[in-house]
């Protein structure tokens, strides 16, 4: 089926910028919406970031302003852009693709770390 890898993490200082990228093995073009998350020790996951197949998108609001979201369909990768980042980003980030009739997939993750 669809396999999603991220990449992009790392360490970064507070107000630097990082670029994840979600590749894909079927087709981004083809889901529904395509999604980042966002997971730190000890919370809950939290929504950070959609994109639909019309190319809507919205964010949670701890990162608007700062985090675009974006697509590449040739490539079949989506990708989240982010600036401004502040400690409190720090967690690991997957990225989800949702299709029609329910299938849904994730990816295993990229550990973002913002010092301060």
């Amino acid at each position: 089926q669809v396999h999603l890898v991220e990449s992009g993490g790392g360490l970064v200082q507070a107000g630097g910028s990082l670029r994840l990228s979600c590749a894909a093995s079927g087709s981004i073009g083809g889901a529904n919406a395509t999604s980042w998350h966002r997971q730190a020790p000890g919370r809950q996951r939290e929504f950070v970031a959609v994109i639909t197949t019309a190319g809507r998108m919205n964010y949670a609001d701890s990162v608007k302003g700062r985090f675009t979201i974006s697509r590449d369909n040739a490539k079949n990768t989506v990708y989240l852009q982010m600036n401004s980042l502040k400690p409190e980003d720090t967690a690991v980030y997957y990225c989800n693709a949702a299709y029609a009739r329910g299938l849904n997939y994730w990816g295993q993750g990229t550990q973002v770390t913002v010092s301060s």
